[in-house]
Parts: C-alpha cells; sequence; structure tokens
C-alpha cells in the first residue's frame, strides 16, 4: 500500500517539488505547450514558491530528449568570476569559504530555461513566466517545509537586511499559511516578461533574446554587480553579458536494453551511471527488496561510486575527468572485486586510477547539513518529448540583491577552497554540481525521466527508485514511496566537508531487525525518520508504449506533487 496513487495519463504528465509549480507545467501543456514550455513554467515557480531552496538567479541543470530522439544536457550552472583570485580562500580566509558574495558564480538559471525555449520550445518567456509571476506578486501561502527551513536558518537570514527584509517579515519567519509575498521579484520577472513581449514583432525568438538581455546585460546585471562590488564580490558586467550555459551530450549508459542518462561529470549525475554498473556486477539477482544483503551491496557500490567522484569529477572544461575509464567493464570490475559481502568498507574506498586528493580526516559530529537544497521537475508530453531538471540554490548564504528579490548564484560553494583539488576554485571554473537531472530510455521504448533534491543523497535516492522500478517491478508511486538509506562514507560536497566513513542513515520504516543486521556488518547507523527529509523527494514519469500511458509519482517525503491527464 502507497500513501498516494501513482497517477496515470494519456496525453502529458508533470510531476514537481512543488504543488504550485506542477500546477503551473500542467496549465502550460493544457494550453498547448509542450514539455519544454511546461517544464521551464515549473522550473521557474519552483523558484518562487520554493525560494529557501531554489533560487531563480541559481542554477538549472536539463536533460531533455525530443519525440525525435535527439538528445542534449543543457548545464545551467555558471563559472567563477574571471577577476576571482584563485588563491583567495587559502590566502585570506584560512582554507574556508565564508558566506556572502565571495561564494558567487555566474547566475545560470535564467539562462538554462531561455535556452531551453529558444532550442526546443513552443511559447515566449513572458507565457511560461506567467504563474511566477503572480505567485511572487500576489502570494502564496506558506507551506510546512518552507515555513521549517525559515525558522532553522533564522540566523542566517537575519545577517543581511536585504534579505531579512524579504524571509524575516515583521522580524519573523512566516508562520505556516501565511501569505509570502516576494514583490520585488514578482517585479523584475515582470520586466523579463515585458521585455520579451515588446520584442515580439520580431518573432518569438527576438522576444526570448530580450528577455536574457535584461538579465545579462540591462539594467539587472547593472544592479546586481553594482551590488557585488557594494559587498566586495568580484562577479562583473562581462561575466555576465558573455555567459550561455555549456550544451553538451547526456552520459549514458546501457543496463539490461535500458539507456540510462545524466549529465556530465561537472555534475554528480555520472556517479549514478557507476554505481549502478558496479551493483550489477556484484549481483542484484536473487536479493529481497530492502533486506540487509540488498542495502548492504546498495550502500559498497554507492561507495565505490561516490570516491571516484570525490577523487575525479570537476569541470571538464578546466580538469581531465577520466570518465570512460571509470564507467569501463574494467574498473567497474575492480570495484566490484573489493565488494565483501560479510563486511562493510571501513574508510573510502581508495582511488584506482590515479592519486586522489587527500582524504580529511573523519568527522565524529552529526550528519552534514545541506547548505543549499534544491527541487526537481519532470514532464513528458502528448508528443513523446521528455524534460528533467534540478534547479537549487538557496537564499540565506549570500545576501538579496535589493530591488530584484534575488541571490546570484552561491554555488561557488560546492567548489574546493584549495585550487589544487579537482573541483578546486579557479577563474572560469564551473563548481562541481550535486544536482543531477536524470532520462532512461526504456527498453520496451519508453522513456523515464526523474531526479530528486537531497545534495549527496542525491544519485542515492534515485538509483533505488531506478532500481525499485526496473528491477523490482514496483509501480512508480510504491517505488518512490519504499524507505531508503544513504551512505556518508565520503567528504561532503558542502563546506566544511565532513567525513563519516561508516556512516549509513536508515529510514525508520525499515525493520530492526535488518539494522542490526547493516551493524553486524560494520555500518554504523544513522536513524532518520521513518518518512526523512534528508532522504531526498523523487520525482518520476514513466512511459508505456503498449498502453499509451503515462505513470507519475511524487514523494510525499517534500511538497511534492504530480498531475497527469
Amino acid at each position: 500500500m502507497t500513501g498516494r496513487p501513482t497517477l496515470y495519463g494519456t496525453r502529458h504528465a508533470v510531476s514537481a517539488g512543488h504543488y504550485l509549480a506542477t500546477a503551473a507545467g500542467f496549465a502550460v501543456l493544457e494550453a498547448g505547450g509542450n514539455a519544454v514550455d511546461a517544464g521551464v513554467a515549473a522550473g521557474i515557480t519552483l523558484g518562487v514558491v520554493q525560494s529557501d531552496i531554489v533560487n531563480v538567479a541559481g542554477v538549472a541543470p536539463i536533460i531533455l530528449r525530443m519525440a525525435d530522439g535527439r538528445m542534449e544536457t543543457i548545464a545551467g550552472l555558471g563559472h567563477w568570476p574571471m577577476a576571482f583570485p584563485a588563491d583567495l580562500f587559502q590566502r585570506a580566509h584560512g582554507g574556508k569559504m565564508p558566506p556572502g558574495v565571495l561564494r558567487t558564480v555566474v547566475p545560470a538559471a535564467p539562462d538554462a530555461w531561455i535556452t531551453a525555449l529558444q532550442r526546443h520550445g513552443t511559447m515566449g518567456f513572458a507565457e511560461v513566466a506567467e504563474a511566477a509571476i503572480r505567485h511572487a506578486r500576489d502570494g502564496f501561502a506558506m507551506h510546512p517545509t518552507m515555513a521549517s527551513n525559515l525558522v532553522a536558518k533564522q540566523a542566517a537570514y537575519q545577517r543581511w537586511p536585504s534579505t531579512a527584509a524579504i524571509y524575516l517579515p515583521g522580524g519573523r519567519p512566516p508562520a505556516v499559511g501565511d501569505k509570502f509575498i516576494q514583490a520585488d521579484l514578482g517585479a523584475m520577472l515582470q520586466h523579463m516578461a515585458d521585455e520579451d513581449r515588446a520584442a515580439r514583432a520580431g518573432g518569438r525568438a527576438a522576444g526570448l533574446a530580450a528577455a536574457h538581455a535584461a538579465f545579462y546585460r540591462g539594467d539587472i546585471a547593472a544592479r546586481i554587480v553594482a551590488f557585488q562590488a557594494e559587498q566586495g564580490g568580484y562577479l562583473a558586467r562581462e561575466d555576465l553579458a558573455g555567459f550561455r550555459s555549456r550544451i553538451e551530450p547526456p552520459v549514458t549508459r546501457a543496463w539490461r536494453g535500458h539507456a540510462i542518462s545524466t549529465c556530465g561529470p561537472w555534475c554528480q549525475g555520472p556517479a549514478l551511471l557507476e554505481a549502478l554498473l558496479v551493483a550489477e556486477r556484484i549481483g542484484m539477482d536473487g536479493l529481497a527488496h530492502n533486506s540487509p544483503a540488498w542495502l548492504h551491496l546498495i550502500a559498497e557500490a554507492l561507495k565505490a561510486a561516490l570516491a571516484d567522484r570525490e577523487y575525479h569529477f570537476g569541470d571538464p572544461a578546466m580538469v581531465e575527468v577520466p570518465l570512460a575509464a571509470l564507467l569501463s567493464e574494467t574498473h567497474i570490475a575492480a570495484r566490484a572485486a573489493s565488494f565483501r559481502a560479510d563486511a562493510a568498507c571501513p574508510a573510502m574506498p581508495p582511488p584506482l586510477l590515479s592519486n586522489g586528493p587527500p582524504i580529511p580526516p573523519e568527522t565524529r559530529v552529526k550528519l552534514p547539513e545541506v547548505e543549499a537544497d534544491t527541487s526537481y521537475v519532470c514532464v513528458v508530453d502528448r508528443w513523446g518529448n521528455a524534460f528533467s531538471a534540478t534547479p537549487s540554490d538557496g537564499s540565506w548564504n549570500a545576501p538579496v540583491v535589493p530591488g530584484l528579490g534575488i541571490v546570484p548564484s552561491a554555488r561557488g560553494s560546492q567548489s574546493r577552497p584549495d585550487p589544487a583539488h579537482p573541483c578546486g576554485v579557479a577563474p572560469g571554473k564551473r563548481p562541481r554540481l550535486t544536482p543531477n537531472p536524470a532520462l532512461a530510455v526504456l527498453a520496451d521504448g519508453g522513456v523515464m525521466p526523474f531526479g530528486t533534491p537531497g545534495g549527496d543523497v542525491q544519485v542515492q535516492a534515485m538509483l533505488q527508485v531506478l532500481l525499485n522500478i526496473l528491477h523490482f517491478g514496483m509501480e512508480v508511486q510504491e517505488a518512490i514511496e519504499a524507505p531508503r538509506i544513504a551512505t556518508y562514507a565520503f567528504p561532503s560536497s558542502f563546506a566544511p566537508f565532513e567525513y563519516f566513513p561508516r556512516r549509513l542513515a536508515v529510514e525508520g520504516r525499515i525493520p530492526r531487525a535488518t539494522r542490526d543486521a547493516l551493524a553486524a556488518l560494520g555500518h554504523e547507523i544513522q536513524d532518520w525518520p521513518g518518512w526523512a527529509y534528508a532522504a531526498g523527494s523523487v520525482e518520476a514519469i514513466r512511459t508505456d508504449p503498449a498502453t499509451g500511458l503515462l505513470a507519475a509519482g511524487a514523494d510525499p517525503r517534500r511538497p511534492a506533487y504530480a498531475i497527469a491527464s
């Protein structure tokens, strides 16, 4: 039994991290838009209704597949300012990355959304941003997840007056059910929409170009840069004016007749593929779902893949990432060979391809906090186009730009302060991103976009849901609601990069006997509640060519909802 049913439709489906974003995407589909139009509408809306964990000026990695089979990724990830001194954190901040504008990289989400519309959409910016503008201008009901986040981060939100003015109205976090208004954000989005409409005489492309220029070269850019300079930041007009997201083919690997695709190693996406292939090589068949043997195998496969993420992943435009070798049969076999069915690996598995960066000392405190969490949206339309995106960036670790209601992407927090690290800071370099949308082309010809928030737990939750569906044959919603685990046997992607080599978090719905059996194997069990926020919020849509149905699910661990029609 599941708490919600899998939702089925014959035309189109949307699943997103907040119900108002899902509704925004669905309205676009019902108005005749395609999956890209709807995905962008939902994604921008997430930056309004979940602005504690998604920023309109943050990151937005996208993977999409058009009905004709074309696939591509749009990075939606900005780079460090070109004038940023690579040694600044080591030289002036004791190897730490302080909160504030020094974490700023070029805001990439507006470019990613507009690029997706330019290349594959049918609508203009004004149409797809309509719901986001309305919810920012007129407000929405504060929901429990955001309300609790604002309470937990109240001290951080008080750090900057421009931030506190929005997120602590009247000097306190809004209560559940309060109307929450972001007037400046609504006005900024409206300005982009107005510029789009004003240029429409030249066609849809001219309108989209005008909306893009409004943010990256016009008044919005000027205000961003002026405030950054006032706060001691390095972001310049040239960084914004010249920015476009990289467009690349996805990283794809075959598994049991399916083709699983992620974005490149500038994010953690390929670790999902490595963990899947390592688990397959070890041997999954015959193990009962969420049995001690199954969970042990999944945890150890994830440890291997996430160790390689630590050793090798970074911006492939600036560092050499041996991705082909990491996903090769030889390397997968070597990682699988170290698996022990009777014992957990006591530390992060060592590098096999080359010497990696030094491993930090073990952390003996609570599990790391996800610094700037994330949301997710997927869409499949009536024509068979599929869209998958993981927008992100919080609003509490750097100041809001006065008058704009945005925090220019502070995702620099996922770069290491040491430039020598594969994902170390450098001018013009992208951080290594945790958000990583995925998309599967199934053996039966169907498609399945899927993804989740959750920082370092993202690929872990995605792997478990993927296997629940394609290995255990669960319905989409059942697969999403099944209890999950997560390993922390690698340095966190967020400062101060905590490392818990034996720690395994386990949702409380997994029986005590199972947890005891895992502990006997050497896992240090961290008890999660039965439905843990930290376990992610997986959303997915699966199409079935045989029946013509679309099956959509959304994770009740957060305010995610799906709609299918």
